[in-house]
């Protein structure tokens, strides 16, 4: 299990969208109104956001009360308050072939959502129920390409009271990968908060079954716009395996996809992952292992020498060599694997000598993992949970991040970025782009390339420099 802190500046945001060149838990306030004071938050003063951004695989259990402490320890609750909590759970229901290739049953989500709103709100003299999210997610159209799960509102009926801290943004289940995204009240009141859609992507058994792959939200907030990825990788330590969870990673680059809506209007939000504001945050059970012999990791970890069992895992060579997540970021590692315990309220890693009957030989590793992509971002803190729920550990990241509104040629400096990128993701979405933009790639030189339809909503600075046809031509060397 991991969490990350994320305190994004939306100064550096918006200097970092501009037409130059450009490129894994707390807030205070002990206020309960609903008056926003400056005097007892001062990130409202300089319009800096708290994101904490946490992950934890728990194993197919399902939630009890007495987790409500282990939550406390893990959201890490205090008198300050975070800004936006962002939680990925995997396996929240065992992967059998019942749950894989059945109906999906909401009642695990229902039960976690339950959970952490009574950790985060009854922490604060708040009161449940508090489940209904204040933007619903998704309409979904008949339309979806089949590639993707169908995407549809996961909602529940209770009604949301004035009393709580914390909002229900938006939840999304698939299997048992779900995400659930948490906003505190007043920034509702000081921000505009639209566009929040959710995406799943089924890339498991035969490359679209649930038990693998991903669930994604997206939301714009004060103008900028964040997108959460919530991923559970293909697991194995053989050689090679880390080629298949790499696939799963283009693949869910490829066919996430945040639907435009009637409602949307002429607000221009993103419809990929890296079509974003540099706020994109991927984290989840991602089953990179380390390319090490068990006994040599294990005399490692007894060391504590995080730096040097970092130089064989596989992700960070993954991130080094830009195999995938090109350009993303992680924090340093500075905690104990997560993976795989050997039971329940054990601290003994699974397997080693002497080995025991029944257990399975497992190399510890770093499997739950949260990265994110793009400036304005300052990571406050990266670290894991020790929570003995599972055969996984839960990680947290706290991060900084400045809010501000985006200018429009910013928005469209980043889709430029973003297509280059999806390029050389081997994607074949081609996002708005100014016409003297420079894309290096012999395939679609000379050719036109359809313009997204809301590039014909742009005001007339940009407008004008696209061909009356809706199509713009890259300029290449």
């Amino acid at each position: 299990m991991g969490s990350l802190f994320f305190s994004p500046t939306w100064k550096e945001s918006v200097e970092a969208g501009s037409l130059k060149d450009g490129g894994e838990d707390e807030e205070d306030s002990t206020d309960n109104s609903a008056v926003y004071s400056t005097e007892t938050d001062p990130c409202a003063a300089n319009d800096e956001l708290r994101v904490f951004v946490g992950t934890w695989n728990v194993a197919g259990r399902s939630p009890v009360g007495s987790l409500v402490v282990h939550l406390d320890e893990w959201l890490n609750i205090r008198n300050d308050a975070v800004d936006i909590y962002v939680l990925g759970l995997q396996e929240i229901v065992p992967l059998k072939a019942a749950t894989v290739i059945g109906a999906e049953d909401p009642t695990e989500a229902t039960n976690w959502n339950q959970l952490i709103g009574d950790t985060l709100n009854n922490k604060y003299g708040g009161s449940c129920p508090w489940l209904q999210p204040m933007v619903h997610p998704i309409n979904t159209s008949d339309d979806v390409p089949p590639i993707s799960n169908r995407d549809s509102p996961q909602t529940t009926p209770f009604p949301a009271k004035d009393s709580d801290r914390y909002r229900l943004m938006a939840n999304k289940k698939m299997v048992g990968v779900f995400i659930s995204v948490w906003m505190r009240r007043e920034l509702l009141k000081r921000y505009d908060v639209s566009g929040v859609k959710v995406c799943s992507v089924a890339c498991g058994i035969m490359g679209f079954m649930g038990n693998k792959g991903s669930v994604s939200v997206s939301m714009s907030i004060g103008g900028a716009s964040f997108c959460f990825i919530a991923a559970h990788l293909a697991s194995g330590e053989k050689k090679g395996d880390e080629g298949r969870r790499n696939y799963q990673v283009a693949e869910i680059f490829k066919r996430t996809c945040f639907q435009r809506l009637p409602e949307d209007g002429d607000k221009l939000h993103p419809l990929t992952i890296l079509g974003h504001d540099s706020r994109i945050f991927w984290f989840g059970d991602l089953n990179y292992r380390l390319y090490l012999e068990d006994n040599l990791a294990r005399q490692l970890i007894k060391e504590q020498d995080w730096r040097s069992l970092q130089q064989f895992d596989q992700l960070r060579r993954e991130l080094e060599r830009g195999g995938v997540f090109q350009g993303w970021r992680e924090g340093n590692i500075e905690f104990a694997p997560t993976y795989k315990y050997s039971s329940y309220n054990c601290n003994r890693y699974s397997g080693g000598l002497p080995s025991r009957a029944g257990e399975k030989q497992r190399t510890p590793a770093w499997c739950d993992r949260i990265l994110w992509y793009g400036k304005g971002v300052k990571q406050l803190s990266y670290f894991r949970s020790e929570i003995k729920f599972s055969d996984h550990r839960p990680v947290n990241e706290m991060d900084s991040e400045e809010a501000a509104t985006p200018t429009l040629l910013s928005l469209i400096e980043k889709d430029v970025k973003a297509s280059k990128a999806t390029h050389h993701q081997k994607q074949h979405t081609f996002l708005p782009v100014l016409k003297s933009a420079c894309f290096r790639s012999r395939k679609n030189k000379g050719k036109w390339i359809k313009v997204e339809q809301q590039a014909r909503r742009l005001d007339y600075s940009v407008k004008k420099c696209l061909d009356k046809t809706g199509y713009v031509q890259f300029d290449t060397p």
